[in-house]
């Protein structure tokens, strides 16, 4: 199946309300041009010097994601070519991404990662820790981000009752911090290729697909 094909069945499968955004993280300029081409907008990178190369290339309304670990010392490579931060996973790199936004003039919005996964080499924040931090109202005193939502990977697994588990219990530590953010703390960004249609079933707004559209890396 081609690209257009891939995008076409993936949507077929999801509600209006999920967003689809394609992974295109390792993949040439050429297949985003041709998921571009099809009506696809949002492309998602995980390294900040590929993304940058790419986003020069390509057209200025794509809506490029950030969803790699994010180093400190990188913020000010990503922070002005992206329209969402997934990877949000410490106080530390939060404060570099407002501190950033501000020197470029702009507002960034972002999401908390999660740590959901058995893997203890997933990164994210632990439940109770984040909602300390909520708490603390230190992120809601950051002018220069919007706080948007969670995101999170299940485990590496077959079973499917493990990977569910995890996508509802990001699912309810967001409702838990929406009830303390409002409304536009509104994103829930969970599902991959392997995974989406669990995801979808337990609550997802976005899912972040690359292989199932663009082949095998």
């Amino acid at each position: 199946m081609t690209i257009e094909q891939n995008i076409a069945e993936i949507k077929s499968t999801l509600p209006a309300y999920v967003k689809l955004v394609a992974v295109s993280k390792t993949f040439p300029e050429s297949a985003i041009s041709e998921a571009y081409g099809c009506g696809q907008r949002a492309f998602a990178e995980n390294r900040p010097q590929e993304l940058a190369a790419k986003r020069a290339l390509l057209p200025d309304d794509i809506e490029w994601h950030f969803i790699g670990s994010l180093q400190t010392n990188k913020v000010k490579q990503v922070v002005p070519c992206v329209s969402l931060i997934h990877s949000i996973d410490s106080a530390r790199l939060l404060e570099a991404v407002d501190a950033r936004s501000a020197l470029c003039g702009r507002v960034t919005d972002v999401l908390f990662e999660l740590h959901v996964a058995r893997e203890a080499s997933k990164h994210g924040w632990d439940e109770e820790e984040l909602m300390l931090f909520v708490d603390s109202g230190k992120p809601q005193m950051m002018s220069n981000i919007r706080l948007k939502g969670v995101m999170s990977m299940a485990s590496f697994t077959d079973d499917v009752a493990v990977v569910r588990s995890e996508f509802r219990r990001t699912r309810a530590i967001f409702e838990r911090l929406r009830g303390c953010l409002g409304e536009q703390f509104d994103t829930v960004s969970m599902g991959m290729s392997g995974d989406y249609k669990i995801a979808v079933e337990e609550g997802t707004t976005l899912v972040r697909v690359g292989s199932s559209i663009f082949g095998r890396r």
